[in-house]
């Protein structure tokens, strides 16, 4: 697996995410308690024994930069490593990745000191669990020169995919990128046994963004001025070169709007989630804080998840995320709320200044009722404080210190509300 170079994607300012990607890049956006979006396709990695790995990122990157470095550190004697490469000036670049086969493409530099026979790409805003060596395995023995993942997809989610015709050989003959809502595609319904939704709704043959080159591939395929996989790349390829489609059957879902992700991470409360952290055969890794068991004073938790280091006193926690460090005072209720943590621990005298200066602490305060929420780190709210109670009518916008998008509250981070805030 040394000859596989396994490259993630990063993205662009992530605009559909903000405020999340204000001050981060979207890998580094903190999922389910206490991982990052980019801890996902790097579990996928190493769990398939894949440790050559690079993260090409030109946005916000110090807090994704800092976050790999705490957290994926291999032996001196294994030479596996995981690199950030930031868009960079170079005698031969001087501008900004254009997209992601730009991206790629400027940094061949680094990646032939590596001599892969395989590039395998991977999104850094994924959610799914994949067998990548099967799909090593599938592409070698296949004789492609590409292949593509996917996965069956809905209508409506198609119309913001790329989608495919493939035949019984599993060979991509058409290829169609972002079709969108009006466009009359019903020339590529797949058949039944390729469908993950076997009730009938998903009905269309859509790519994951994840791609398998040979290296010799990549390296003819970039020789040019395109600028995108989907797009560009692939499209010109399947008119030339044998590229097979990798049908894959698991959960997968695009983390690419406010919406999905709020929804995704409250999935993790339900009984059966669609994406299990408990999987142990394939573990998600993330940064090692040493932080103490979580504690609930007289509170009451239902459906609920708590990562490491809480404290939740008197409180009512339901279909809610309670991330590191998170404190809730006596009286606080939260209902479908992601609560991403915080940072650090704040000391006594620290809490006894910001009762001076008529500051919250950082943490959820007294009394305060929150429901549909995205509460980012470190942020301060108050006591009685009332976030998404009073109505179900939320205007869409940035409003200072929250904003609403896709019917979401977001309390941004380090954000400040003062008691007796209504939102």
């Amino acid at each position: 697996m040394t000859e596989v170079l396994s490259i993630i994607l990063g993205g662009g300012k992530g605009t559909r995410l903000f405020p999340l990607t204000q001050e981060r890049a979207k890998p580094a956006v903190p999922f389910g308690g206490k991982f990052r979006l980019v801890d996902i396709p790097l579990s996928n990695c190493i769990n398939a024994g894949l440790r050559h790995i690079y993260i090409l990122t030109q946005f916000n990157s110090a807090s994704l930069h800092l976050h790999l470095s705490q957290t994926y550190m291999f032996d001196t004697f294994s030479k596996g490593f995981v690199e950030i490469l930031a868009a960079e000036q170079t005698f031969e670049h001087s501008g900004w990745y254009e997209g992601t086969a730009d991206a790629v493409r400027k940094n061949f530099i680094h990646f032939r000191t590596q001599n892969p026979s395989h590039y395998l790409i991977l999104s850094g805003d994924q959610l799914y669990r994949m067998n990548l060596q099967d799909l090593l395995k599938r592409h070698k023995e296949s004789g492609a020169a590409i292949t593509i993942a996917c996965t069956s997809v809905s209508r409506e989610d198609a119309s913001q995919l790329g989608i495919m015709r493939v035949n019984k050989r599993n060979e991509i003959t058409e290829f169609l990128e972002k079709p969108g809502p009006t466009r009359d595609i019903a020339e590529y319904k797949v058949p039944e046994e390729l469908k993950r939704d076997k009730t009938g709704g998903d009905e269309y043959l859509a790519s994951m963004g994840i791609y398998v080159f040979n290296a010799e591939t990549m390296e003819s395929s970039l020789n040019n001025d395109l600028t995108d996989f989907g797009k560009e790349i692939i499209p010109q390829s399947i008119k030339k070169l044998k590229v097979n489609a990798y049908v894959f059957g698991g959960y997968w879902e695009d983390i690419g709007t406010i919406r999905n992700f709020y929804e995704a991470n409250l999935n993790l409360t339900d009984i059966k989630p669609k994406f299990d952290i408990y999987d142990e055969k394939m573990p998600i890794y993330t940064h090692m804080r040493n932080l103490p068991p979580s504690k609930m004073n007289f509170s009451n938790m239902n459906q609920s998840i708590a990562a490491e280091g809480c404290i939740i006193t008197s409180a009512s926690v339901t279909n809610s995320i309670v991330g590191v460090r998170t404190i809730i005072e006596s009286g606080a209720s939260l209902n479908g709320v992601i609560c991403m943590g915080a940072d650090f621990y704040e000391s006594e005298g620290q809490k006894l200044l910001n009762a001076e200066a008529r500051m919250p602490s950082v943490g959820i305060g007294r009394g305060s009722l929150i429901r549909e929420a995205i509460i980012d780190k470190n942020a301060r709210i108050g006591e009685g404080c009332r976030i998404g109670i009073d109505t179900l009518a939320r205007t869409e916008g940035n409003f200072g210190n929250y904003h609403v998008v896709d019917g979401i509250i977001i309390i941004p981070k380090n954000a400040i509300l003062y008691p007796g805030m209504v939102i």
